[in-house]
């Protein structure tokens, strides 16, 4: 009885032993089926992604292959952190880490090689905005053999312009530091064409005006917290980081009160190639009016802050003063294209001093800016329209006009310290502010009573701004036919010769002759005049003279037996000059 039971016990066993093995066979054969669909599931991901990220195809473990075997590849212009814009081949980003990592192999390249250079204090600056610390870009390093323990990367086909905007959410940010940058740094590349796909890494949310920054692109921009989306390691098969700052004419006061740039680079004629090529992006037409009727003023009308409490008088007064009609344009109520259409025609803008007033590079040749200011704000201190209006071959006029009565101005205390209020300060600052006759210079951004100030309402003064309008304007305001100003600089004069003569044992002459430049026969200048240095050999001071012919005897300090260097230029209209042809070493 007993062994009858024990083999019913063994077998039970052996039975439960078998029913586990199967169970841990079928379990162990699911985990293989899971981790194959995974895989499976990985690849198809991974397509599907690289075909969201662009049409173009990719082979992706020829890819893989070259990212192992050559590393990450970079070579950079620019002899500064400041001036720098480089070039990658297969740069990746974690999105874990929040880190770029350049991957080292035996055929990596890295031009310039920096060294620790590139920490003091950064490789590049990822905006148009000069040395500014929370713009820096840099990357981590890492041997290429550590891909084999990384999440598998997945490859941007796209040739990607990876940069950070300033500030997207407000207007003139967007096209002083990012539209204008990026069109003229993509135009230094011919890879960086429509086709490109633009990066953007400040980690902002698209903001109210991401449709302009799609104009500059047939793809649609990336933005970082998109990133993740795309897999934990995004390869970009090719880049550019940085962007060129030719183009930015004004500094925000970072460092000094704010201010024109010391060094503007950018003429209006760039600032005109690229309003005309985003007017043809929003379908918008640039024409010349016909006819004098069709003349008009556009005033800006703000609806949330900095408002013109007697708006509607101002477009009765102007209409009245200059005998055209008026219209306003909103950029609450209005597409932009729309306001870039009105503009595109208008005889003058008036606009409260705001970001609104970047728009005025649409505006035709000969029209005028007015720029209104709140009261107690300086117009001398707050200038990047007055900058951008100055730039030569713009040909914009520009009038400011400030509010001196505190009388016909509207304060607001209370509101939140963004909007002007101050009611966060202490007592005795907030009298001082209030009493305050001009908002000192100041660094950027938070001054609380340049806020206060400037996010006042005003009641303008009809009387004081026609005077100020019948003083600042130089010409009937209106748009003039586009007629491109000499801009071409003179060549180098030919043949340029001396003849001396000794006359005495103390008097000399020396004659000098040239031909025009080649490209003046084909030119039609106002005036061409003759630069010519004299030198003595050995000195360190050199005669200059403007001469009106191309030749010239001087007599003047000229001395026997002695070597003089000349050198000759040539000017058009006064201030166009030409390179100096090769010197001239001639003995008396």
């Amino acid at each position: 009885m007993m062994q009858a039971l024990g083999c019913r016990m063994n077998l039970a066993a052996v039975l439960n032993g078998l029913l586990v093995s199967v169970v841990a066979a079928l379990l162990w054969k699911y985990v293989k089926l899971s981790e194959h669909a995974a895989l499976l599931e990985e690849e198809l991901l991974l397509t599907r992604q690289s075909q969201e990220l662009s049409q173009v195809r990719i082979d992706y473990h020829a890819a893989l292959q070259a990212l192992q075997q050559h590393g990450t590849r970079m070579v950079c212009t620019g002899k500064m952190h400041t001036d720098r814009v480089c070039r990658f081949d297969y740069l990746c980003y974690s999105t874990e880490a929040e880190e770029f990592v350049f991957f080292h192999s035996n055929a990596s390249v890295m031009l310039p090689n920096l060294g620790p250079r590139r920490f003091q204090p950064a490789l590049l600056d990822l905006s148009s905005v000069e040395d500014h610390n929370t713009q820096y870009f840099n990357f981590l390093e890492l041997p290429a053999a550590a891909l084999k323990f990384m999440p598998k990367p997945v490859f941007v086909p796209d040739v990607a312009l990876i940069l950070n905007r300033f500030n997207p959410d407000n207007l003139m940010h967007v096209f002083h530091d990012d539209l204008l940058p990026i069109f003229y740094t993509m135009g230094q590349y011919s890879d960086l064409d429509e086709e490109a796909r633009l990066v953007f890494m400040e980690g902002w949310s698209e903001g109210p005006h991401f449709q302009l920054y799609r104009l500059l692109s047939s793809k649609q921009p990336l933005l970082k917290e998109q990133l993740r989306n795309f897999g934990k390691l995004l390869c970009f098969t090719k880049s550019y980081v940085g962007l060129s700052k030719m183009t930015t004419w004004y500094q925000y006061g970072f460092v000094q009160p704010q201010g024109p740039k010391a060094n503007i680079l950018v003429s209006g004629n760039e600032i005109r190639q690229f309003s005309s090529f985003l007017a043809e992006k929003l379908n918008v037409t640039v024409g010349e009016q016909t006819e004098k009727t069709d003349e008009y003023i556009v005033v800006f009308s703000r609806s949330l802050n900095r408002l013109i409490l007697n708006e509607a008088e101002l477009i009765l007064a102007l209409a009245q003063e200059f005998q055209m009609k008026v219209v306003t344009v909103s950029l609450e109520e209005q597409s932009f294209a729309d306001i870039v259409r009105v503009l595109s025609r208008a005889s003058m803008l008036v606009s409260m001093h705001g970001a609104q007033l970047v728009t005025s590079l649409f505006l035709p040749r000969g029209a005028a800016v007015v720029e209104l200011y709140p009261y107690a704000v300086n117009p001398e201190h707050y200038a990047p329209y007055r900058t951008l209006t100055s730039l030569p071959g713009i040909d914009l006029q520009y009038v400011a006009w400030r509010n001196t009565k505190e009388e016909n101005s509207v304060t607001f205390p209370e509101r939140a310290w963004d909007q002007g209020g101050i009611a966060h300060l202490e007592k005795e600052e907030q009298d001082r502010i209030m009493k305050s006759k001009e908002v000192p210079r100041h660094l950027c951004c938070r001054n609380p009573e340049w806020l206060f100030r400037i996010y006042q309402d005003t009641k303008v003064d009809i009387a004081s701004l026609l005077d100020a309008l019948h003083q600042g304007l130089v010409s009937r305001p209106g748009p003039k036919r586009a007629r491109p100003a000499s801009t071409v600089h003179p060549g180098r004069v030919r043949e340029p010769k001396c003849q001396t003569s000794v006359q005495a044992t103390n008097e000399a002459k020396l004659t000098v002759s040239w031909q025009i430049p080649w490209n003046l026969k084909y030119l039609k200048v106002r005036e061409v005049k003759y630069e010519v240095w004299i030198q003595e050999q050995g000195e360190n001071t050199y005669m200059p003279y403007i001469l009106p012919h191309q030749n010239y005897t001087f007599s003047e300090n000229i001395k026997p037996f002695t070597t003089y260097l000349v050198w000759v230029r040539c000017i058009f209209n006064k201030t166009l000059l030409g390179p100096f042809a090769d010197v001239l070493m001639c003995r008396t």
